[in-house]
């Protein structure tokens, strides 16, 4: 030690004192803020101490939060869904009556409404009063978008929220008749059960210390992704040929239900680059599905080749919102580690995940309670009953017989899923056409065309763009096209609305050429085949993007007097004759 600084030392015991004193105060002053720092110096500190800390894998909690808010996403799209095409579809004045349907139920089961009714149509509908089904439909979706809102919103639901989305949205599936019969109504159903058990029974927190992630409900979404992916894989590889020989996606942008901007141009291109696609096609349905099982990174893996994948079908076609529900599976197979990146430095989920990882670390765990036994329990049942209605499930993906989008269990738990297992070589449609002429076979009578929402018409309209959202008809239309009239009879239905000028049924169309107009007389059903027009070409110049061929007609013309007999023996309303028409 250097003489200077003894000399410092051994000044006098005054200066001393006084020396200490102030760093004293100055200590305290450090250690406790003034009421005018409002504590800014701490919180500094901690968020210099969060910014050094990482999350440690093998936690949940912020996997929760972004799998809920996931689900929140897709069910306020297919509440909206709901809301705005329900009381077309199947309100008291829509294409096929959920009323009409629930009575015939009752009939069915002995008259009354019971046990046997709600098991055959789990439904709430049962319990509201019938006088005015819009109403009630209304309400449910409604009741459903605002929940489903909050939970997006704040990253907060408790069972209570899930459950009652859960059975709001299973009892518009079960009385949706035709118009739901899509796989991603049970899908979505699966997925809002699931995501039930992530919530603990009442408390409402990001972070709910005392409910944390089951691995359990983890794996239930993990083995969700893997029948999804393992399912449509095994019906394309026994399904067309084309799947083998590598030439589907030659066909399917063009052929798809509901076709984009983007499908225009992924349809031309080079013949090596679809090949390309079919196989990784392959590959990520059925090979990356089994790297789950490999390990946390092997699982990541999966869990990121599953998104993109999804993204690029996202972005080259409109299939509903099928391909945003199943990303959500696939977020399951990341931890807190690997999705702390979705969440700001010292966000209040981020700074609690990091204090719990630190009270473990440390050994300090909360006290057993009975509650977190219930929940064991509950995560075991689970577990069990999953387990349990995967056999047929697991015994349908084996079969050589496999069927898709298929319901064992009357509340729709666990599914059977697949998609394009068939690919259309030709792409035709229904196009709907009303006259004012009497006469139907007159050569000048002039045939004007309705317009859909979405599904190829004019063939200068721009492909629509509307994933995630959902128009309904559109798809039933792409389904009646490879049919006859006679296989789809709502489609008369539809063209008995349209004589009347039904305003229910022209509010689910783009275009109707009739508006402000009297009522056609006539109205018919013509078939074409379209084609995507070449890029460059004079066609395309002129903006037309389809080419279309007649085929013939897909129903005869037909007007309200003749529709009489017909309504009549399907028990259907017929539509009003307007009292200008003779």
């Amino acid at each position: 030690m250097s003489s200077a600084n003894m000399a410092t030392i051994g000044g006098s015991s005054e200066s001393t004192v006084r020396k200490r004193r102030v760093d004293s105060r100055r200590t305290e002053t450090d250690r406790v803020p003034s009421s005018t720092d409002n504590g800014a110096g701490d919180s500094r500190d901690t968020d210099k101490e969060t910014q050094l800390e990482s999350l440690h894998p093998g936690t949940f909690w912020l996997t929760r939060v972004v799998l809920l808010r996931s689900v929140a996403f897709i069910y306020i799209v297919a509440f909206s869904v709901a809301y705005n095409q329900n009381k077309q579809l199947i309100g008291d004045n829509g294409l096929m009556p959920c009323k009409k349907y629930l009575n015939s139920v009752k009939r069915y089961v002995g008259g009354k409404i019971g046990l046997e009714a709600l098991a055959y149509t789990p439904s709430i509908l049962w319990f509201l009063d019938w006088s005015s089904m819009d109403a009630n439909l209304d309400g449910m979706a409604l009741v459903g978008m605002a929940l489903s809102g909050f939970v997006l919103m704040t990253g907060m639901a408790n069972m209570v929220i899930m459950v009652t989305l859960w059975v709001l949205y299973h009892s518009l599936v079960n009385v949706g008749q035709l118009w739901y019969s899509f796989g991603w109504e049970s899908q979505l159903l699966e997925t809002g059960f699931l995501a039930i058990f992530l919530c603990p029974v009442w408390t409402l927190s990001q972070v709910p210390r005392s409910c944390p992630p089951s691995l359990i409900c983890i794996w239930t979404f993990r083995w969700l992704i893997v029948r999804i992916m393992l399912g449509a894989g095994l019906i394309k590889i026994r399904g067309d040929k084309c799947w083998r020989d590598l030439t589907c996606m030659d066909y399917h942008y063009e052929t798809q239900p509901v076709p984009n901007p983007v499908s225009y141009y992924m349809h031309r291109f080079p013949w090596w680059f679809h090949r390309f696609e079919t196989s990784s096609n392959h590959f990520v349905e059925l090979i990356a599905p089994f790297f789950t099982f490999l390990g946390r990174r092997m699982c990541m893996v999966n869990g990121a080749i599953q998104i993109l994948f999804q993204v690029v079908l996202i972005i080259s076609g409109n299939l509903s919102f099928l391909n945003w529900l199943t990303i959500v599976p696939s977020l399951a197979c990341f931890d807190d580690a690997s999705l702390g990146f979705l969440f700001s430095r010292g966000s209040g989920a981020q700074k609690s995940v990091l204090e719990l990882q630190k009270e473990k670390s440390a050994g300090r765990t909360p006290k057993p309670t009975k509650g977190m036994f219930v929940r064991r329990v509950v995560n075991v049942s689970l577990a069990v009953l999953i387990g349990y209605l995967s056999i047929p499930v697991v015994m349908n993906l084996f079969s050589s017989r496999q069927v898709m989008n298929t319901s064992f269990d009357p509340l729709r738990i666990v599914n059977t899923y697949g998609a394009f297992g068939s690919i259309t070589k030709e792409r035709t449609e229904v196009i709907f056409q009303g006259t004012l002429s009497p006469d139907p076979k007159d050569p000048g009578a002039v045939w004007e065309e309705y317009q859909f929402r979405c599904k190829p018409g004019e063939v200068s309209r721009r492909p629509c763009l509307i994933s995630p959202y959902h128009y309904r008809l559109d798809w039933l239309m792409w389904f009646a096209a490879f049919q006859t009239y006679e296989q789809s009879e709502w489609v008369i239905h539809i063209a008995g609305r349209l004589l009347s000028n039904d305003s229910t049924v022209l509010s689910l169309l783009d275009h109707n050429p009739f508006q402000g107009r009297d009522p056609p007389k006539w109205v018919r059903g013509e078939h074409f085949i379209y084609k995507f027009s070449q890029p460059g070409s004079a066609s395309a110049a002129q903006g037309k993007w389809w080419l279309r061929k007649r085929i013939g007609a897909y129903f005869p013309a037909v007007d309200l007097e003749g529709l009489r007999g017909y309504f009549q023996s399907r028990n259907w309303p017929h539509p009003h004759i307007p009292t200008n028409r003779s």
